[in-house]
């Protein structure tokens, strides 16, 4: 056997020190030897030396101008040193020689994802494809591409082609992931990067992605912990920096989180994504004129940043600039929030609407549907005929709502309409600012049968009425800021002589079980049938004190007193520094006055109802 063909078997055998030291015996005997040069190339290349690589394949170039294989094979490695247009030109170089060269095929594919021409790197896959279909790495590639172009169930069957050849291909199980990811399905793209890391342990891009995965499926502390494993394999590595610090927000560890965004900045200066998340933080402290400031920098680095302009829109909403928080607002419907896709118009508030039917349409939760609905009674009064279209188990409560013409329950067949509206574009319609919020003390009335279903039941309580709401719905992302434990809620009224009432349908079982043991609080849930009945009993209590919930717009809207419980960071309709509301005249807002303050608010509370007694107010 040959020195060349020791050093190719070396190779083969994937002895890439042997393969090097017996090229280079080669190449000591024969410096022109162009296999050798080339083969070499390809060693180094594997071992991470590009440069070196890039000198030894052009010096084989010079001797075997017209093998197409080593033009492919230092286009590769000049993508590598990111000269993709010298990548490029030795592609076409090679498929001049053999239009067949499947690396080159694929390598030009790889120049075309680089830089952003989707399209054509996915023709270059499917012509390599064409000539062999049985590899792996196009396939990859080419699952790449479509996840580029928005065709995530093509981009996943690709990955599975990629794994149905290669099954331990831990980079396709990557890729498979970010495709799953993509598509919301976060528990299978964990699996995904699961095995993945099972095939390759330093496999730092799936441990940034799943820990993405991790913190989409809200388990915070590993999605850090995934994050670290990233950074432990790539300290500077700005990505997994901006990731992991929007895990440390989720943790409520800003301190960190903006250190992390710091040194992501400083490695990547132009990095929108990393100056949204430092805004995020921030905003979180109430830091508001610096998150404005991260939120207005990533827009002017990527101006079509949607979230950042949502953000900035946020930012101003709560400081009472609400004529450009709503106009920033309305990015909510870019990115992947495109809305619903009516046909008809959507009502900016400048078109003439009399004579017209317009929809109304909720868009987010409970709340949001109850602050904003009260807009349907200033459309109606503009000559339109509304049409309202609610949660269901708002429907029996809203049907008598001033102003609406037709209710429809989500999922219902909707009538004709001329326009549309979703509710929270409402107010920037009607050119909403402090002064002119549509604030009646009360716009909203329980029906007459539910009031009958609950007057005897409530009237048989003695002392001040209290409604109490300590948690919201599980699935909104900020519950774990917003809820209270409910013996830390039940604990300032004992001895007081008041009535508790709960006011929430679903509780837990370790909640159901203090109720049975504790005895003070009432807890009906399981006969209330809608939001009919939510506020039938909220206008039979005195005084409702809840946390920033649904019930907590359903008090204000029926113009009951209502103590509002609010964290540090308050969500943007209660503002900031202030105990009223411009929404509800009947609404006092307790503040945390540090993160996750909860006793100093819940003794506020109790100490305001001790000084009331039974004269209750706002």
């Amino acid at each position: 056997m040959s020195d060349i063909e020791r050093a190719v078997a070396a190779h083969r055998a994937g002895d890439l020190i042997e393969a090097e030291r017996l090229y280079r015996a080669v190449l000591a005997a024969a410096a022109d030897h162009g296999e050798a040069l080339h083969l070499l190339g390809v060693v180094m290349a594997q071992r991470g030396n590009f440069p070196e690589a890039d000198r030894l394949m052009a010096r084989a170039i010079a001797i075997m101008p017209d093998l197409a294989e080593v033009y492919a094979h230092r286009a590769r490695v000049l993508c590598q040193l990111r000269r993709l247009d010298e990548a490029l030109a030795l592609c076409a170089r090679a498929l001049m020689r053999d239009s067949r060269d499947i690396e080159a095929l694929n390598v030009r594919g790889n120049v075309h994802l680089e830089t952003g021409r989707f399209a054509d790197a996915l023709t270059s896959y499917d012509q390599a494809l064409a000539v062999e279909a049985g590899q792996p790495e196009v396939w990859n590639n080419r699952g790449i591409a479509l996840l580029r172009l928005g065709r995530g169930d093509d981009s996943l069957a690709s990955f599975d082609k990629a794994l149905a050849l290669a099954p331990g291909y831990f980079e396709a199980w990557s890729n498979r992931g970010n495709a799953l990811l993509e598509m919301r399905r976060t528990a299978e793209a964990l699996d995904s990067y699961d095995r993945s890391l099972a095939f390759r342990t330093d496999n730092a891009e799936a441990w940034n992605n799943r820990g993405n995965a991790l913190r989409e499926l809200g388990r915070f502390t590993e999605s850090l912990a995934s994050h670290g494993r990233a950074l432990g394999l790539r300290p500077d590595w700005p990505e997994a920096l901006a990731n992991a610090a929007n895990a440390l927000c989720e943790l409520d560890r800003y301190d960190e989180a903006l250190a992390a965004c710091e040194k992501a900045l400083r490695l990547k200066p132009n990095y929108p994504e990393a100056l949204n998340t430092q805004g995020n933080a921030l905003l979180e402290t109430n830091r508001i004129a610096d998150a404005l400031a991260s939120f207005t920098a990533a827009q002017a680095q990527k101006p079509d940043y949607a979230v950042a302009h949502l953000n900035e829109g946020i930012c101003r909403l709560l400081s009472g600039d609400l004529a450009r928080g709503w106009e920033q607002y309305e990015w909510r419907w870019q990115g992947r929030n495109p809305g619903r896709g009516f046909a008809q118009p959507q009502w900016n508030g400048k078109q003439s609407i009399a004579g017209k039917t317009i929809l109304l349409h909720a868009e987010q939760g409970f709340g949001d549907t109850i602050q904003f609905a009260r807009y349907a009674r200033l459309v109606a009064e503009r000559g339109a005929t509304t049409v309202l279209e609610v949660q269901p188990s708002l429907k029996t409560l809203l049907a008598g709502l001033d102003g609406v013409g037709a209710i429809v329950a989500r999922g219902e067949s909707l009538p004709s309409f001329d326009l549309h509206c979703p509710l929270l574009s409402l107010p920037r319609a009607f050119a909403t600012e402090l002064d002119s919020i549509p604030a009646e003390t009360s716009y909203l009335r329980p029906p007459a049968a539910a009031l009958t279903k609950w007057q005897s039941r409530v009237g048989a309580l003695a002392g001040t009425k209290v409604g109490l709401v300590w948690t919201g719905s599980k699935g909104h992302k900020n519950d774990h800021r917003r809820s209270i434990p409910l013996a830390g809620l039940l604990a300032p009224f004992t001895g007081m002589g008041v009535a508790l009432v709960s006011l929430q349908k679903e509780i837990g079982a370790e909640d159901r079980a203090l109720i049975a043991r504790d005895g003070s609080l009432r807890h009906w849930g399981d006969d209330i049938a809608d939001f009919a009945d939510t506020a039938a009993l909220v206008s039979l209590m005195d005084v409702v004190v809840t946390v920033d919930t649904s019930v907590a717009h359903l008090a204000g809207a029926l113009g009951k007193p209502v103590w509002i419980l609010l964290p540090f960071a308050p969500d943007w309709r209660w503002m900031l520094q202030r105990e009223d509301s411009p929404w509800y005249p009947t609404a006092r807002l307790f503040r945390q006055s540090s993160l996750g303050d909860w006793d100093g608010v819940i003794a506020a509370v109790a100490r305001r109802l001790s000084e009331l007694g039974t004269s209750v107010s706002p």
